[in-house]
């Protein structure tokens, strides 16, 4: 089969299409043929060697695919050859075929197009877990999401506004991209360029603070993170892009009753995974499948155009998800 393959860690033009044998489902996996997929910025990561795959998992880049069920492995029920399924993967999403956990599968809804279930996983169940099942969003409640225009933030955006209309979202974006952020229903959008958040929220919530914060910066948004909780405030950290040692007030901390909570997705044990997918499955998908939500995808590549994605990701000018088409 075709896949994206790299001889060498490093930049966008280490990716090339090559051949590799195609992968054959163990037990309780099916095998997919992958017809749209998405790029994700952990496969930027791990092209430049820092975000290696889970033991067992491809070393293939791409953690989200959707397709066919090509072939079922041992012990699968309750799928069947042909289903169109949208599913999460340890590596292998760029290929013609991937393997995934059965447990991991969902139904693509017969109103979606593959090249935007291709773009739903990794983004919505990533924005799913970390504001509402770690996070414990609440209708009434403020939560502030960074990194405005980009796959988790425009997807927590639109978790927020489905699941708990009476939320007030403030995002954080560069300046290019603020209006297109309000656009998508953010209550306040601050350009972070020109902008201190800190400030734009205490103003937003009368010196309160948020009670929960998305962020994927990590360690240089820290101390200003602290400082935008309310008492009983949640800080899900998703990302280090800033940087992974910082200094925390523990007092503050303590006094205030906050939470730090560190998430990732993708080295969740298979259980865990199948636990978090069979909730999304029935909270988020039926929202999909009456179109309240879909993803926002910025631009669709086919597969022998790796580099220009990559470097489509790299840019940051990209609005949404950049979906590839096999």
């Amino acid at each position: 089969m075709k896949a994206v393959l790299i001889n060498a860690f490093g930049g966008a033009d280490v990716l090339r299409i090559g051949e590799v044998e195609t992968p054959s489902p163990g037990p309780g996996q099916v095998l997919i043929e992958v017809i749209a997929t998405s790029v994700n910025y952990a496969d930027i990561v791990q092209r430049e060697g820092n975000y290696p795959p889970p033991k067992g998992d491809s070393e293939i880049l791409g953690l989200e695919v959707a397709g066919r069920v090509s072939a079922l492995g041992p012990g699968v029920s309750g799928w069947s050859v042909g289903d169109r399924v949208m599913t999460l993967v340890g590596g292998g999403g760029y290929a013609e075929y991937a393997v995934a956990y059965a447990d991991h599968l969902i139904p693509i809804p017969q109103s979606m197009k593959f090249e935007e279930a291709g773009c739903v996983c990794e983004a919505y169940i990533t924005a799913y877990l970390n504001t509402f099942m770690l996070g414990a969003l609440k209708d009434g409640e403020t939560v502030l999401l960074h990194g405005g225009g980009g796959g988790v933030n425009t997807a927590a955006v639109h978790l927020c506004k489905a699941l708990v209309p009476d939320a007030k979202v403030i995002v954080t974006a560069s300046p290019g991209k603020v209006e297109r952020v309000a656009e998508l229903g953010a209550d306040l959008v601050v350009d972070y360029k020109n902008r201190d958040f800190v400030e734009e929220v205490k103003v937003y919530t009368d010196n309160k603070g948020v009670a929960l914060i998305l962020d994927h910066i990590g360690a240089a948004y820290l101390a200003s993170n602290m400082k935008s909780l309310a008492i009983g405030g949640r800080l899900v950290i998703i990302g280090v892009m800033g940087g992974i040692k910082a200094e925390l007030n523990l007092v503050q901390m303590m006094v205030k009753r906050q939470q730090v909570i560190g998430s990732v997705l993708r080295s969740r044990s298979v259980s865990e995974k199948a636990a978090i997918v069979s909730s999304f499955t029935e909270v988020v998908v039926p929202l999909f499948e009456r179109r309240e939500i879909r993803p926002l995808i910025h631009k669709t590549y086919n597969l022998n155009e790796i580099v220009n994605a990559h470097e489509a990701m790299e840019s940051g000018t990209h609005f949404g998800k950049i979906a590839l088409r096999l």
